[in-house]
């Protein structure tokens, strides 16, 4: 039987070089955009938040930086709190609001679908995370072709 003579790892230990960077650190030229799309519910997996935060990253790299939530998307943006609204039932449970927070304060700008909104998941422009621009479900499709038309970079998040 073999015997395990490598020590256990503790507290400070270090599994990869998270210094070495590989590629250049790419920032927008002048006027460059972004859009990031959500059409994920917020919750059922990690890709929501990840690309919060990538977003975030965009913003600070200088792209003018703007999120869409539709579909499930709009899930990210409601308010939410346990027992009144704001409060952190358990750790973690304000992520998707913070990072939204923090975007629009960095001065990203956020979109949600008015359709997805009420006729989806039952919920009126006040339900919204203050900052939040409801828009008509038409905009959906025109804010993308928006970005597309400036050759923006997008990312699209999307599970199902």
């Amino acid at each position: 039987m073999p015997a395990v003579t490598t020590p256990a790892h503790k507290k400070g230990d270090f599994f990869v070089d998270y210094e070495e960077k590989v590629f250049e650190d790419v920032k927008a030229k002048p006027g460059e955009k972004a859009l990031v799309t959500f059409h994920t519910v917020a919750f059922e997996g990690s890709i929501g938040l990840v690309n919060l935060l990538q977003a975030k990253r965009l913003l600070r790299k200088g792209f003018e930086t703007s999120i869409l939530l539709y579909g499930p998307g709009v899930t990210l943006g409601i308010q939410r709190g346990f027992p009144t609204l704001g409060d952190e039932a358990f750790p973690g449970h304000q992520n998707f609001n913070g990072q939204l927070k923090a975007f629009m304060d960095e001065g990203g700008k956020v979109y949600a679908c008015r359709f997805a909104l009420q006729a989806l998941y039952g919920h009126g422009e006040p339900s919204l995370q203050p900052g939040i621009r409801p828009i008509n479900p038409l905009d959906v499709l025109d804010l993308i072709l928006i970005h597309r038309n400036e050759n923006a970079f997008m990312i699209h998040t999307w599970t199902v």
